[in-house]
């Protein structure tokens, strides 16, 4: 691997210095290797050979044999076009180019067999195909099965590329390779029945069958995420082995006070098990990296203030790192309530908090009376130093990057133990791969009396029995959210959309008091609506999904969100979980069009069946694929899997890890397997510290 690691694609035949500084700027292909693992997406079937007369534009791309009658140059300058009359014998179709007229009409001869591969299309009840492929039926390229479709640019395709190039360039590199070094043990391709590495190169580019090409793909797929997991895994050992942490042995005052005297309500099962997971990890000697997996409410910030309780009890500080000032404003207040029995002193640190009282806080943290420290990105600033910080918690972790979070490590003398929540339910095969070696914990269960949010799906014409209904319950007293999404690459229409929703509300309900936000207001300005619903000076809330990491009101009891079919199962219920944090009866109601696609409006209504945010991740993926959440979490990785997905791919990724685990078990630095030392090295191009990923 590593010789074709290292010939550059300039030297492949038919490819040149001017077509390999495009591959390079448009795809990153500078070897034979990058060449060779720019997959295929797809492949179109050129097994069958179709009559004219079985066209229909409802196909994709078909091949046809027969003989050109004439042709004929039609229009005059940019608008001129050759036209070939084009029989199969029975009957005709006409082959159309707008390009490299001269040169095409000179190549091709009447009264000669050619296999056209392309497009139908039917202009004034005529057949057509537009810029076909053309072969002779002894070219290689006609009636040879499987074609594989590349992803191409814009740029590549006005270059000269297709995927017919691409297909040739892959088969000169493998002919031109004599042979190809696996440095995949032997022993583990055999004991999986995986495929050889040429046999797969070759096949994945070139395959006979559909089989054949799904047992290539498995192979590659293997090997993406072995090596992912081989990484991984081997940080993880190293750093447990040589990065120390320290060590809580005692359970003192503070523990147990609130434990037995101040907790307000008693903990769940899921709890209790979390909590002495954590306990083990902070008394082990080494240092903590853990992330803590828990729906809307299951009590997770309860978790985390009594192992804050347990670095206190052993003489060090506690912080607590929010994405947003509101959220960590709220954080702060819980925290001072539940802890102002005890004698605590709990400090809130955000972007606006004034000069004066930053350097009583900075004070306060150097000379340890502050005890813990609630606050935004601005605690990760330099002036701010800890006398001993021991444990850190981050919410909501994917706000805050890696480089942000590394930087904890340096406001203490010896990292502290890292507890990094979630509210955001991730499949057990990507949180394995994608957090590194944090340690999981998952709580999955809500606390006692927690009454399950009631779903409904409604539609259009039923808006007025829904306007009803949002009114009965603030005649109640109660508050309501109201969504509306966020659509990416329009976001004028949305804003649009958003402003249409707000008149609608403030029409519908003139008496209340309603509050509005959206992500392209100034911070402050967005954090005072915030306030006013949070408050309860506000009756009705409409937002886009910035409220989706947001303030916790008991007292909204109603979530309507608009345009539903827009969402992912997953935002959905991140966005549900704003309602169902106080006593009463909780609804979420989702609004959509009649006339949607049975797959969407499968979806929510699995929405409507489960609360289960694990069981709604699974099926959000197996519905739509991996979607946003492969690409939030395929972002923290040291490379870009071009074949395997973490989301579906499960079963492959755990077969990998198992045998990643089985090797290093044996042998720790891979002293013993120098060939996948040197594939590592030639993959992981970033020297990364997986402790660090979250």
């Amino acid at each position: 691997m590593n010789s074709l690691s290292q010939r550059d694609i300039k030297f492949l035949k038919g490819v040149g210095p001017k077509r390999a500084e495009l591959l390079q700027k448009e795809l990153g292909i500078t070897t034979f290797y990058d060449l060779l693992t720019h997959y295929p997406t797809h492949y179109l079937d050129r097994t069958k050979v179709y009559r004219i007369r079985e066209l229909n534009e409802e196909m994709s791309m078909v091949q046809v044999r027969g003989r050109f009658v004439t042709f004929t140059v039609r229009g005059e300058g940019a608008k001129a076009r050759l036209v070939g009359l084009f029989s199969d014998g029975h009957s005709t179709m006409e082959v159309v180019w707008f390009r490299q007229i001269r040169k095409l009409k000179d190549a091709y001869q009447t009264a000669t067999d050619y296999i056209l591969f392309g497009k139908p299309t039917y202009y004034n009840g005529i057949a057509q195909m537009v810029h076909p492929e053309v072969d002779s039926p002894s070219s290689l390229a006609a009636v040879s099965g499987l074609r594989g479709v590349y992803p191409l640019t814009e740029k590549l395709r006005n270059g000269g590329f297709s995927s017919r190039t691409f297909h040739t360039m892959a088969m000169n590199v493998i002919a031109a390779t004599s042979s190809i070094n696996d440095p995949m043990p032997a022993e583990i391709v055999t004991r999986n029945g995986l495929m050889p590495l040429r046999e797969a190169l070759t096949a994945i580019h070139n395959p006979r069958t559909h089989q054949e090409a799904a047992r290539a793909r498995e192979r590659l797929k293997f090997d993406e995420l072995f090596y992912l997991q081989l990484d991984i895994l081997r940080y993880a050992k190293g750093r447990k082995q040589t990065i120390g942490g320290y060590r809580f042995s005692r359970i003192g005052d503070y523990f147990n006070r609130f434990y037995f005297e101040q907790l307000p309500f008693e903990l769940t099962g899921a709890q209790k098990r979390v909590i002495k997971e954590i306990r083990a990890d902070m008394g082990s000697g080494r240092q903590m990296n853990r992330l803590l997996q828990g729906d809307v409410g299951s009590g997770k910030t309860l978790v985390a203030l009594l192992c804050m309780l347990i670095a206190l009890d052993n003489g060090m500080q506690a912080c607590l790192m929010a994405p947003t000032e509101i959220l960590a404003t709220q954080h702060f207040e819980t925290l001072r309530s539940l802890t102002a029995p005890l004698g605590i002193s709990v400090a809130l640190l955000t972007g606006s908090t004034p000069m004066a009282r930053r350097r009583e806080i900075h004070a306060g943290l150097m000379d340890g009376t502050i005890h813990i420290l609630v606050g935004t990105h601005a605690v990760l600033e330099d002036p701010v130093e800890f006398s001993r910080l021991g444990f850190a918690v981050i919410d909501e972790q994917h706000r805050f990057g890696v480089a942000q979070r590394a930087r904890l490590w340096g406001k203490s003398h010896m990292p502290p133990h890292v507890l990094v929540m979630t509210a955001t339910p991730i499949p057990r095969t990507l949180a394995m791969t994608v957090y590194g070696d944090l340690d999981v914990s998952i709580i999955d269960q809500l606390p006692p009396g927690r009454k399950p949010v009631v779903t409904l799906l409604r539609y259009d014409e039923n808006r007025e029995q829904v306007y009803r209904a949002i009114g009965t319950q603030l005649n109640q007293g109660r508050q309501v959210y109201i969504v509306h999404p966020l659509i990416k690459d329009n976001d004028k229409l949305a804003l649009k959309s958003l402003e249409e929703g707000y008149e609608t509300i403030c029409n519908v309900f003139p008496q209340r008091k309603v509050a509005f936000v959206h992500g392209q207001m100034k911070p402050s300005e967005k954090d005072y609506q915030m306030q006013l619903f949070a408050s309860g000076q506000a009756d009705i809330l409409v937002a886009t999904t910035v409220i989706e990491v947001g303030v916790n009101v008991p007292n909204a009891s109603v979530m309507v969100i608009e345009n539903a079919e827009r969402f992912g199962l997953s935002q959905l219920h991140q966005l549900r979980g704003r309602v169902g944090r106080g006593a009463d009866q909780s609804y979420c109601i989702l609004m959509s069009k009649r006339t949607i696609g049975r797959d969407t409006r499968k979806r929510l209504e699995i929405m409507t069946s489960t609360s289960d945010g694990f069981l709604i991740a699974e099926a959000d993926m197996k519905l739509r694929g991996p979607g946003d959440i492969e690409g939030t979490m395929q972002s923290g990785l040291a490379f870009d899997l071009k074949i395997a997905s973490l989301a579906a791919d499960g079963q492959i990724m755990t077969l990998a890890r198992r045998e990643a685990e089985t090797i290093l078990d044996h042998d720790p630095t891979l002293a013993a397997h120098p060939a996948l030392t040197s594939r590592l090295k030639a993959l992981f191009a970033r020297n990364l510290d997986w402790s660090r990923i979250s």
